[in-house]
């Protein structure tokens, strides 16, 4: 049987860093493995539309398992002014839907989405659930090749992961 047929359908917003974080080591299908349907606002959307001459870049629009949403109260906005576009919508979108997740890296959007109520998690929650639910193998490949392509991961933060997943 497959688990993850039996798992309720969650509903899953995302900012761009993760998916970023995700297209740059061609890994970007964890989350359609982990999650079925993942949501993203439109300035999320725009913010990876404006890397189209990146190497790594993939048209969002045409995957069917992403959902591109414009949120509904705009003027919620204005709450999150030290934020780019993208985690601000991404957190009214979040709120909007009640989303049971909210997949954000930045350190600030995070402690904003904590306090609006929110469940998040950053790239390293989800490949750490991928790993535990048996979508990747081992992390330690993938950790060190995001670390190669930009993704500033402190050295403390991954041993400790690599010793969570048993590598």
């Amino acid at each position: 049987m497959n688990y993850m047929k039996t798992l309720p359908m969650l509903k899953v917003v995302s900012n761009a860093t993760p998916v970023i974080s995700l297209l740059k080591i061609s890994q970007l299908d964890i989350l359609r493995e982990l999650y079925s349907e993942v949501l993203v606002p439109n300035a999320v959307f725009q913010e990876i539309e404006a890397g189209k001459n990146k190497t790594y870049y993939q048209d969002l629009s045409k995957l069917n398992w992403v959902r591109i949403v414009d949120i509904r109260n705009t003027s919620a906005l204005k709450y999150f002014l030290e934020l780019d576009a993208g985690e601000s919508e991404a957190i009214v979108l979040a709120t909007e839907l009640e989303a049971d997740l909210l997949i954000m890296d930045e350190k600030l959007g995070r402690f904003h989405a904590k306090h609006a109520g929110l469940k998040v998690t950053g790239i390293i929650g989800v490949l750490i659930k991928a790993k535990k639910l048996g979508f990747v193998k081992t992390l330690k490949p993938l950790l060190h090749e995001l670390a190669r392509k930009g993704v500033w991961i402190k050295d403390d933060l991954m041993s400790e992961v690599l010793k969570e997943a048993g590598e």
